[in-house]
């Protein structure tokens, strides 16, 4: 075995990255490290290449035992990463990039013609006529990763770590590094591919590794498995258990909200969606499927190339988050952390600045109307905390995901978009903000609630919309709204969509 990695333990403060983890390579194979966000991918990664210095556990490379304390480190040591951002120069010639910092010199200055010369084989040994005296910036993302990968494997040679390469390439590029990727596995490298394209993955990899939530739960060989099983591993469940949770069926609500045609090139393909009046859409699909990009086209973070937006009154605009927020929208982002709050304010202040922000800050709310607010938000949504004037970066992440939410509810909006809304909470805290779902709903209010878990989606859904491949792909009501269902409409293959 090439590399082998046992009981690798990785903790930050309230949290248990990776615990007990088992991964092994061969040469000569491509190795698929699959997981949704939070399962421990990344921190894997890190922790192989130096970035991270593991907790606990070994890692042997061709039989000896490594600790490696820097990325340089770990290099040295035969372990080359290249990212879905290409961590090279483009202000630089591609000579001067794939010899950067190895440059064959002659009396102590570099050779130019002899980097060329080197260069020029290294690309050519990668099926590349290029001119090696170009900017690296001039060439396609896809030749820009090739080159990538020649560095690392020059400067490596054992272990190739390939994080979402193919993430910004079109299908032809995405061949043209599949080629490079097999003849450096018929060379005898050992390579670990992480991607959330699952076609990619059984098209590249010999063998398939999922995490979740920091744990190992599966190791296939790629040819023994199929989407469907795949698919159970990354997201917990088992079919026979999703099939006897059925959402109940409350019939059609009144329309609210029309979205035509909304698109977004290399985010997601276009699709129409209609809100009605108290309902929640529930979105469906594996990470990368175009899930948060939908609700960000939804909400103005990003530009859309197509698409309008409609209520009962006539055409909206939503073309940036404040004009989003105008129209009665909120969102409460995935990442809560980065996105969602600020940890060195107090609860109050958090809960009080998207309000202080739609009326502007040369008309300050009231400390007296601050302090009413805050407290009102921390009874209704049970809100643990000595007080309103804790920092939030103290409390824990579901009474974290708790005041985000009341900064949107104090803010009334008319609909509410949800992305992960109870990922990395207790199941106190994940019951509570069902709960408050469906309170929500009942009050007349529309959302929409993106989930990695199928059974919250069943939960709370009315409708859920399961996407793949960045399109929106089948769109399932009543009875519909089931593990099964969901999860084959996720597993399928092909653009079809299926309505309901």
């Amino acid at each position: 075995m090439l590399l082998t990695i046992r009981s690798l333990t990785k903790t930050f403060p309230g949290t248990r990255a990776l615990d007990d983890v088992d991964f092994d390579l061969q040469a000569g194979e491509v190795h698929a490290l699959l997981g949704e966000n939070g399962a421990g991918k990344s921190t894997l990664i890190k922790c192989l290449t130096g970035a991270y210095l593991r907790d606990g556990g070994t890692v042997t490379l061709d039989g000896a035992q490594i600790d490696p304390r820097s990325t340089v480190e770990a290099q040295d040591l035969g372990i080359g990463t290249v990212y879905q951002e290409v961590n090279l120069l483009p202000n630089l010639t591609v000579a001067q990039n794939l010899m950067f910092g190895r440059e064959p010199r002659r009396f102590g200055l570099i050779d130019s013609r002899a980097t060329r010369a080197e260069a020029r084989a290294m690309t050519e040994a990668y099926g590349l006529k290029i001119d090696v005296d170009r900017d690296l910036g001039s060439y396609s993302v896809a030749i820009q990763q090739i080159i990538a990968i020649a560095r690392a494997v020059a400067l490596s040679g054992k272990v190739l770590i390939l994080d979402e390469p193919t993430a910004s390439l079109d299908a032809a590029e995405v061949q043209m590094v599949f080629d490079v990727v097999r003849g450096l596995r018929d060379r005898g490298l050992g390579i670990i591919f992480v991607s959330h394209f699952l076609d990619q993955v059984f098209d590249l990899t010999d063998r398939v590794t999922v995490l979740r939530n920091g744990r190992k739960v599966a190791t296939e060989n790629t040819r023994d498995l199929d989407r469907v099983r795949l698919i159970e591993h990354m997201l917990g469940r088992e079919l026979e258990a999703a099939t006897s949770h059925v959402a109940a069926d409350r019939g059609p609500r009144p329309p609210m909200l029309s979205f035509e045609q909304m698109s977004r090139r290399g985010a997601v393909e276009p699709f129409d969606l209609k809100v009605g009046q108290g309902e929640v859409v529930g979105l469906a699909g594996l990470l990368g499927s175009g899930r948060t990009e939908t609700a960000e086209l939804l909400f103005g973070l990003k530009n859309t190339h197509s698409g309008s937006a409609n209520d009962q009154d006539g055409a909206l605009d939503i073309a940036n988050p404040r004009a989003a927020i105008a129209a009665g929208f909120g969102f409460a982002p995935e990442d809560r952390k980065t996105d969602g709050i600020v940890a060195d304010l107090t609860i109050r202040e958090n809960i009080i600045l998207g309000l202080q922000a739609r009326r502007g800050w040369a008309r300050p709310i009231p400390r007296a109307e601050q302090n009413r607010l805050a407290d009102d938000y921390i009874r209704r949504l049970d809100i643990r905390t000595t007080g309103r004037e804790k920092r939030i970066g103290e409390l824990s992440g579901g009474n974290q995901q708790k005041v985000v939410l009341a900064r949107w509810l104090a803010m009334n909006p008319r609909f509410l978009i949800l992305d992960e809304p109870t990922r990395g909470i207790d199941v106190g805290a994940h019951a509570e903000i069902v709960r408050l779902i469906h309170e929500l709903t009942g009050q007349g209010m529309s959302l929409l609630v993106i989930s990695s878990e199928i059974d919250e989606l069943i939960a709370v859904s009315d409708r859920v919309i399961v996407l793949r491949d960045r399109r929106h792909v089948a769109e399932l009501t009543g009875s519909q709204i089931a593990g099964e269902q969901i999860m084959k409409a996720i597993a399928a293959t092909g653009p079809r969509k299926e309505v309901a």
